[in-house]
C-alpha cells in the first residue's frame, strides 16, 4: 500500500489534529520521500514509519513526537531535523544506510536529543563507535539503548505499570488473603450448618420429650380424674346409704 493512502486510512474519520498516534509501518513511499504527512498533525505523540522505503526526511513536516524511522534507506540529509524538529528527544535510525560520523554531525543542533539508535547501521561497526558518537553528540545519554556506563535505558512505561500495580508480592498476598477469607467463610458456613442441624436435633429431642411428658401428664390427669370421680360418687352415695339405714330403723 502506498504511504499516502495508508496515512489517509489511519485517520479513521478523524481530523489530522485529533490523531495522537500514527503508525504506518511497512507501507511504501512512491518516491523515497515522506508522503501524506502534513503540519496539521499537531497532536501527535507517536510517529512510526518503519520500513516504508524513505531515503530522505527532507519533506518531513514540523512535528513534536519522537521519531521512529528504522529499516529505511536514509544515508544522510538529517539537516532538516534541526529546523523541523528542534525539540526532538528520541530518534531511531537503526537499520539505515548511515556509514560515517559526518552523516550524524548535524544532530549536534538537536539539544534535546537524549536517545539515539544507530544499531545495524554500517556506522555501528566502526572501531570505537560508541565513544566517538558520545563525544560527537554530548547531549545524547543513551546510544542503542545503553548509556556510556552500559546501563540500559529505563523503561518508563514498565515503571509506571509497576507503580500502578503496587510493590511486588502485593498481588500474591491479596490472593492468599482472598483464599484464606474464602476458606474461613466456608468453614463458618459449615459450622453454622452443623450448629443448625445439631440445634434442630436437640429441638426435636426436646419436642419429643415434651410430647412424652405431656402424654404422661395427660395419663396422670386421667387417672386422677378417675379416682376423683370414683371418690365423688362414693361421697354422693354415702348420704343416701345413711338415709336408707335411718329409714330401716
Amino acid at each position: 500500500m502506498e504511504m499516502k493512502k495508508r496515512i489517509s486510512l489511519e485517520l479513521r474519520n478523524r481530523s489530522p489534529a485529533e490523531v495522537v498516534e500514527l503508525v504506518v509501518d511497512n507501507c511504501q513511499s512512491s518516491d523515497g520521500e515522506v508522503e501524506g504527512l502534513t503540519e496539521e498533525y499537531t497532536a501527535l505523540q507517536v510517529l512510526s514509519m518503519v520500513n516504508v522505503g524513505i531515503s530522505s526526511l527532507a519533506k518531513l513536516p514540523p512535528l513534536p513526537p519522537p521519531l521512529e524511522v528504522s529499516d529505511n534507506t536514509i544515508s544522510g540529509g538529517l539537516d532538516s531535523l534541526a529546523v523541523k524538529c528542534p525539540n526532538l528527544s528520541y530518534l531511531n535510525l537503526s537499520g539505515n544506510k548511515i556509514k560515517e560520523l559526518s552523516s550524524i554531525e548535524t544532530l549536534q543542533s538537536l539539544k534535546a536529543l537524549r536517545s539515539l539508535d544507530l544499531y545495524s547501521c554500517e556506522l555501528s561497526t566502526l572501531e570505537d563507535y560508541r565513544e566517538n558518537v558520545f563525544q560527537l553528540l554530548p547531549q545524547v545519554v543513551y546510544l542503542d539503548g545503553y548509556d556510556q556506563e552500559d546501563n540500559e535505558v529505563p523503561d518508563s512505561e514498565a515503571d509506571n505499570d509497576e507503580d500502578e500495580a503496587g510493590p511486588p508480592g502485593d498481588d500474591d498476598d491479596d490472593e492468599d488473603e482472598d483464599d484464606e477469607d474464602a476458606e474461613s467463610s466456608e468453614g463458618d458456613e459449615d459450622e453454622v450448618g452443623l450448629s443448625y442441624l445439631m440445634k434442630d436435633g436437640l429441638q426435636d429431642e426436646e419436642d419429643d420429650g415434651d410430647y412424652v411428658e405431656e402424654d404422661e401428664e395427660d395419663e396422670d390427669e386421667e387417672e386422677d380424674g378417675d379416682v376423683d370421680g370414683a371418690q365423688g360418687e362414693k361421697r354422693k352415695r354415702e348420704p343416701d346409704d345413711e338415709g336408707d339405714d335411718d329409714d330401716d330403723e
